[in-house]
Protein backbone atom coordinates (compact mmCIF):
# COMPACT_ATOMS: atom_id res chain seq x y z
CA UNK A 1 0.00 0.00 0.00
CA UNK A 2 2.83 2.09 0.76
CA UNK A 3 4.44 1.62 -2.86
CA UNK A 4 1.55 3.33 -4.47
CA UNK A 5 1.09 6.27 -2.42
CA UNK A 6 4.79 7.07 -2.91
CA UNK A 7 6.24 8.37 -6.05
CA UNK A 8 9.72 6.59 -6.64
CA UNK A 9 11.16 4.60 -8.92
CA UNK A 10 11.93 2.31 -6.50
CA UNK A 11 8.24 2.00 -5.21
CA UNK A 12 6.74 1.73 -8.60
CA UNK A 13 9.06 -1.41 -8.79
CA UNK A 14 8.01 -2.71 -5.73
CA UNK A 15 4.13 -2.54 -6.88
CA UNK A 16 5.19 -4.35 -9.74
CA UNK A 17 7.23 -7.15 -7.76
CA UNK A 18 3.62 -7.26 -5.50
CA UNK A 19 1.66 -7.78 -8.28
CA UNK A 20 3.51 -10.34 -9.92
CA UNK A 21 4.04 -12.07 -6.36
CA UNK A 22 -0.05 -12.36 -6.60
CA UNK A 23 -0.14 -13.58 -10.37
CA UNK A 24 2.71 -16.60 -9.73
CA UNK A 25 0.80 -17.34 -6.36
CA UNK A 26 -2.31 -17.66 -8.77
CA UNK A 27 -0.90 -19.69 -11.30
CA UNK A 28 0.80 -22.27 -8.47
CA UNK A 29 -2.49 -22.47 -6.82
CA UNK A 30 -4.20 -22.88 -10.30
CA UNK A 31 -1.68 -25.52 -12.12
CA UNK A 32 -1.70 -26.72 -8.51
CA UNK A 33 -5.39 -27.19 -7.32
CA UNK A 34 -5.99 -30.70 -8.13
CA UNK A 35 -3.21 -32.14 -6.15
CA UNK A 36 -4.20 -30.11 -3.24
CA UNK A 37 -7.80 -31.32 -3.46
CA UNK A 38 -6.14 -35.09 -3.66
CA UNK A 39 -4.59 -34.15 -0.71
CA UNK A 40 -7.46 -33.15 1.29
CA UNK A 41 -10.00 -36.30 -0.01
CA UNK A 42 -6.63 -38.09 1.20
CA UNK A 43 -6.83 -36.41 4.63
CA UNK A 44 -11.06 -36.76 4.67
CA UNK A 45 -10.93 -40.36 3.63
CA UNK A 46 -8.04 -41.37 6.35
CA UNK A 47 -9.68 -39.53 9.08
CA UNK A 48 -12.93 -41.56 7.97
CA UNK A 49 -11.32 -44.82 8.54
CA UNK A 50 -9.72 -43.68 11.71
CA UNK A 51 -13.40 -42.60 12.63
CA UNK A 52 -14.52 -46.55 11.87
CA UNK A 53 -11.93 -47.57 13.43
CA UNK A 54 -12.31 -46.00 16.70
CA UNK A 55 -16.28 -46.78 16.50
CA UNK A 56 -15.52 -50.83 16.12
CA UNK A 57 -13.22 -50.44 19.00
CA UNK A 58 -16.13 -48.62 21.03
CA UNK A 59 -18.16 -51.54 19.76
CA UNK A 60 -16.28 -54.18 20.95
CA UNK A 61 -15.50 -52.58 24.21
CA UNK A 62 -19.28 -51.76 24.98
CA UNK A 63 -20.21 -55.34 24.12
CA UNK A 64 -17.21 -56.63 26.41
CA UNK A 65 -18.91 -54.65 29.18
CA UNK A 66 -22.28 -56.24 28.81
CA UNK A 67 -21.49 -59.95 28.04
CA UNK A 68 -19.58 -61.55 30.53
CA UNK A 69 -18.51 -65.05 31.14
CA UNK A 70 -17.82 -66.17 34.90
CA UNK A 71 -16.41 -69.60 35.36
CA UNK A 72 -16.15 -72.21 38.58
CA UNK A 73 -15.12 -70.76 41.18
CA UNK A 74 -15.54 -66.66 40.13
CA UNK A 75 -18.37 -66.51 42.85
CA UNK A 76 -17.57 -62.70 44.07
CA UNK A 77 -17.20 -61.42 41.18
CA UNK A 78 -20.01 -62.99 39.39
CA UNK A 79 -22.19 -61.76 42.73
CA UNK A 80 -20.80 -58.13 41.98
CA UNK A 81 -21.46 -57.89 38.29
CA UNK A 82 -25.32 -58.72 39.07
CA UNK A 83 -24.70 -56.36 42.04
CA UNK A 84 -23.86 -53.60 39.65
CA UNK A 85 -26.28 -54.44 37.20
CA UNK A 86 -29.18 -54.02 39.91
CA UNK A 87 -27.55 -50.71 41.13
CA UNK A 88 -27.88 -49.39 37.04
CA UNK A 89 -31.95 -49.97 37.63
CA UNK A 90 -33.23 -46.32 38.26
CA UNK A 91 -36.90 -46.81 39.77
CA UNK A 92 -37.96 -50.32 39.11
CA UNK A 93 -36.27 -53.89 38.34
CA UNK A 94 -38.05 -56.94 37.92
CA UNK A 95 -36.00 -60.36 38.82
CA UNK A 96 -36.94 -63.44 37.08
CA UNK A 97 -35.53 -66.69 39.28
CA UNK A 98 -37.38 -69.53 39.33
CA UNK A 99 -34.77 -70.71 42.25
CA UNK A 100 -34.90 -67.36 44.21
CA UNK A 101 -33.25 -67.48 47.62
CA UNK A 102 -32.73 -64.75 49.83
CA UNK A 103 -29.36 -64.15 48.27
CA UNK A 104 -31.32 -61.86 46.22
CA UNK A 105 -32.93 -60.36 49.49
CA UNK A 106 -29.42 -59.37 50.24
CA UNK A 107 -28.60 -57.94 47.08
CA UNK A 108 -31.90 -55.87 46.59
CA UNK A 109 -32.01 -54.70 50.21
CA UNK A 110 -29.36 -52.04 48.82
CA UNK A 111 -31.81 -50.93 46.35
CA UNK A 112 -33.93 -47.78 46.51
CA UNK A 113 -36.32 -48.54 43.92
CA UNK A 114 -39.22 -50.50 43.79
CA UNK A 115 -38.24 -55.01 43.30
CA UNK A 116 -40.63 -57.63 41.67
CA UNK A 117 -39.26 -61.65 41.76
CA UNK A 118 -40.74 -63.67 39.59
CA UNK A 119 -40.46 -67.42 40.97
CA UNK A 120 -41.81 -70.49 40.85
CA UNK A 121 -43.94 -71.31 43.69
CA UNK A 122 -42.29 -73.86 45.17
CA UNK A 123 -39.05 -71.68 45.37
CA UNK A 124 -36.80 -71.40 48.20
CA UNK A 125 -38.05 -68.12 49.50
CA UNK A 126 -39.90 -68.73 52.30
CA UNK A 127 -43.08 -66.17 53.40
CA UNK A 128 -41.30 -65.67 56.74
CA UNK A 129 -38.11 -64.24 54.90
CA UNK A 130 -40.42 -62.05 52.91
CA UNK A 131 -42.78 -60.89 55.30
CA UNK A 132 -39.06 -59.93 57.82
CA UNK A 133 -37.39 -58.00 54.50
CA UNK A 134 -40.79 -56.57 53.74
CA UNK A 135 -41.27 -55.24 57.57
CA UNK A 136 -37.85 -53.26 56.79
CA UNK A 137 -37.38 -52.13 53.32
CA UNK A 138 -41.07 -52.43 51.73
CA UNK A 139 -39.87 -52.41 48.26
CA UNK A 140 -40.80 -55.96 47.17
CA UNK A 141 -43.35 -57.87 45.65
CA UNK A 142 -42.96 -61.60 44.80
CA UNK A 143 -44.90 -63.06 41.88
CA UNK A 144 -45.22 -66.76 41.73
CA UNK A 145 -45.08 -68.19 38.28
CA UNK A 146 -44.16 -71.35 36.81
CA UNK A 147 -43.84 -70.31 32.76
CA UNK A 148 -39.63 -69.16 32.70
CA UNK A 149 -36.75 -71.45 32.39
CA UNK A 150 -34.06 -69.11 32.24
CA UNK A 151 -33.26 -66.08 34.35
CA UNK A 152 -33.40 -62.20 32.83
CA UNK A 153 -33.13 -59.15 34.93
CA UNK A 154 -35.41 -55.97 33.71
CA UNK A 155 -34.04 -52.70 34.37
CA UNK A 156 -36.89 -49.32 34.41
CA UNK A 157 -39.06 -51.90 31.46
CA UNK A 158 -36.20 -51.33 29.10
CA UNK A 159 -33.02 -53.11 29.40
CA UNK A 160 -32.89 -56.68 29.73
CA UNK A 161 -29.92 -58.95 30.73
CA UNK A 162 -30.81 -63.18 30.54
CA UNK A 163 -28.63 -64.70 32.69
CA UNK A 164 -27.52 -68.31 32.99
CA UNK A 165 -27.39 -69.58 35.89
CA UNK A 166 -29.93 -68.67 39.24
CA UNK A 167 -28.68 -66.13 41.75
CA UNK A 168 -28.31 -68.58 44.65
CA UNK A 169 -25.79 -70.92 42.67
CA UNK A 170 -23.55 -68.25 40.59
CA UNK A 171 -19.79 -68.87 40.39
CA UNK A 172 -20.18 -72.22 41.49
CA UNK A 173 -20.52 -73.60 37.99
CA UNK A 174 -19.43 -71.41 34.65
CA UNK A 175 -22.23 -69.22 33.17
CA UNK A 176 -22.80 -66.64 31.47
CA UNK A 177 -24.62 -63.18 31.11
CA UNK A 178 -25.53 -60.97 28.34
CA UNK A 179 -27.77 -57.56 27.75
CA UNK A 180 -30.44 -58.31 24.93
CA UNK A 181 -29.98 -55.77 21.88
CA UNK A 182 -32.64 -57.16 20.14
CA UNK A 183 -35.14 -54.65 20.71
CA UNK A 184 -38.54 -56.91 19.44
CA UNK A 185 -36.91 -59.57 22.01
CA UNK A 186 -37.19 -57.37 24.58
CA UNK A 187 -40.86 -55.82 24.01
CA UNK A 188 -42.04 -59.09 23.86
CA UNK A 189 -40.45 -60.10 26.96
CA UNK A 190 -41.82 -56.99 28.82
CA UNK A 191 -44.99 -57.57 27.58
CA UNK A 192 -45.45 -61.17 28.72
CA UNK A 193 -44.28 -60.04 32.11
CA UNK A 194 -46.40 -57.12 32.64
CA UNK A 195 -49.35 -59.75 32.29
CA UNK A 196 -48.07 -61.88 35.03
CA UNK A 197 -47.29 -58.73 36.71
Amino acid sequence: MLATILKSKIATQVSIQIMDAFVSMRHYIGNNEYRLSNVESKILEHDMKINLLQESFNKFEEKRKVNDIYFNGQIFDAYYKIHEIFKSAKSKLIIIDGYADSTILNIIKKLDIDVTIITKSNNLLSKQDLDKYNLQYHNLKVVYDNTFHDRYFILDDNIIYHCGASINRIGYKTFSITLIGDRNVCNVLIENVKKII
